[in-house]
């Protein structure tokens, strides 16, 4: 398959980002000539771009509708948290296995975290989640499982949609996310994996409760 041209990566990129943040929500149509007079391109690329999307289970494109945005159905939401509570248990295990991770590891992680403070105190959703999918991240990077990364890699898109979707219901799961993570750096840093791993499941069932 020929690689995408900078137009179509464009196109690709753009909408894909509206669509993950939440600015575009499920089931809106989307029309190619919207996207095109948007960014200024013709509509070929554009099209281009929507085929990706819909590989990715993002857009629905029909000939006869246009593309219309793929909902994140509820039963999607539970797949994606229970996988990643499985990635972060594992990875965890193996990251503190041998007491407190290295020092690059615990700071940044509180970086992430003094991130989420400062996004939470100005209510700024969108860079909370960042820093959010940042502190998760961290600890799966630590673990050095390789094949762990690629997963969790590939649940980064549909991780992020759903931290959006979760953290958008109101100031407080925002408030109750950074309490949890300021809970998970003080266990990381005493390097107690047992209490880790028990927040990290308390975390993912809040989030469950409110889908």
């Amino acid at each position: 398959m020929p690689a995408p041209s900078g137009a179509a990566e464009r196109a690709y990129e753009h909408t894909k980002t509206r669509i993950l943040s939440g600015e575009i929500p499920g089931g809106r149509l989307l029309s190619e000539g919207e996207v095109a007079a948007e960014l200024g391109i013709s509509r070929t690329p554009v099209h281009e771009a929507f085929l990706r999307l819909d590989a990715e289970h993002l857009l629905a494109v029909s000939s006869r509708r246009g593309a219309a945005v793929v909902p994140m159905a509820p039963d999607e939401a539970r797949d994606v948290l229970e996988m990643r509570e499985a990635i972060e248990l594992s990875t965890a295990r193996r990251a503190l296995a041998h007491g407190a991770p290295p020092a690059e590891t615990l700071d940044a992680m509180r970086a992430s975290l003094q991130h989420q403070r400062e996004a939470a105190a100005t209510g700024d959703v969108e860079a909370f989640v960042e820093a959010d999918g940042r502190f998760h991240t961290v600890l799966v990077v630590a673990s050095r499982n390789q094949t762990a990364q690629q997963f969790h890699g590939l649940l980064r898109d549909r991780q992020q949609r759903l931290r959006r979707q979760l953290l958008h219901v109101g100031p407080q799961q925002v408030a109750s996310s950074l309490g949890d993570h300021e809970a998970m750096l003080a266990a990381a840093e005493q390097g107690d994996v047992e209490e880790f791993c028990r927040l990290v499941g308390e975390h993912v069932r809040r989030h469950r409760g409110i889908l």
